[in-house]
């Protein structure tokens, strides 16, 4: 499964995903589709427990849009656009594995949005973080402005967007945008490690924790805490809890069936 450019690649319970559009690895209506299409294909095929997403070559993990879209000034281009960002990172966002981000280079505008929607973010030595948008009179729309104070807190989410500050791969693991820093050319590699990792969890409590993490983005967090206790006992109805459980006292590893 692949399109022209993105390319899709099986790894186990694995997917890698990598951005196959020179030279800077853009977003474009039709890849936005495919990979909001593709999450959808993912969430059904119960062998898939993650995903990981790099982009091709040793400069960018992906400099967002096109800006030759927009030369134009079409209103309707801009909703087409916005909508196609909006659909595919939303999807990224839900999907129920674990999803990580190789950020390989210059991950800028619709690029970190991507990384951002995804569950972690491994960012090699030489990369570079921006959202500059509003330094040609944009808005970030593919979730950054909700994503990125999010993980990394109000004002460093000003000074990256409201004034336009990029931040490099030391930067960003400081102020917890990223996870973990590798030399380069390692961000695919340890992400598929630590997809690996998240594999010997059970697939269906990963997926049940993530929409519990998530969800309490934007609601009350008493209101989430009895869907938390409702979600534990809901796991005992999946046969990978009495997988995990049984393993534990047979002393050897879970058999995972994503059921």
């Amino acid at each position: 499964m692949s399109s022209s450019t993105l390319s899709v690649e099986k790894r186990g319970h694995t997917t890698l995903l990598t951005i196959d559009n020179p030279p800077a690895n853009i977003w474009n209506e039709t890849n936005l589709v495919f990979l909001r299409d593709l999450i959808g294909e993912l969430n059904a095929d119960r062998s898939v427990f993650s995903l990981v997403l790099t982009g091709r070559g040793e400069k960018f993990f992906s400099a967002g849009a096109d800006l030759k879209l927009f030369q134009d000034g079409d209103p309707a281009v801009a909703r087409a656009m916005s909508s196609r960002f909006g659909e595919a990172f939303e999807a990224l966002s839900n999907f129920r594995g674990v999803s990580i981000a190789a950020i390989n280079g210059y991950a800028m505008g619709g690029g970190l949005e991507c990384a951002l929607a995804c569950d972690l973010r491994i960012a090699e030595a030489h990369a570079v973080m921006a959202l500059p948008e509003a330094a040609v009179g944009l808005l970030p729309c593919g979730g950054g402005t909700q994503q990125l104070p999010w993980i990394v807190g109000e004002g460093w989410a000003k000074r990256m967007i409201l004034c336009g500050e990029r931040v490099d791969a030391e930067t960003a693991l400081r102020i917890g945008l990223v996870e973990e820093i590798v030399a380069k050319g390692k961000a695919c590699e340890r992400a598929l490690q630590l997809a690996q990792q998240a594999e010997k969890q059970s697939p269906t409590s990963v997926a049940f924790c993530k929409r519990l993490i998530q969800g309490a983005r934007g609601t009350h967090l008493t209101s989430m805490r009895p869907v938390e206790r409702e979600g534990f006992v809901d796991l005992f109805d999946t046969e990978d809890q009495a997988e995990g459980v049984k393993a534990f006292f047979e002393k050897r590893s879970p058999q995972w069936k994503n059921r």
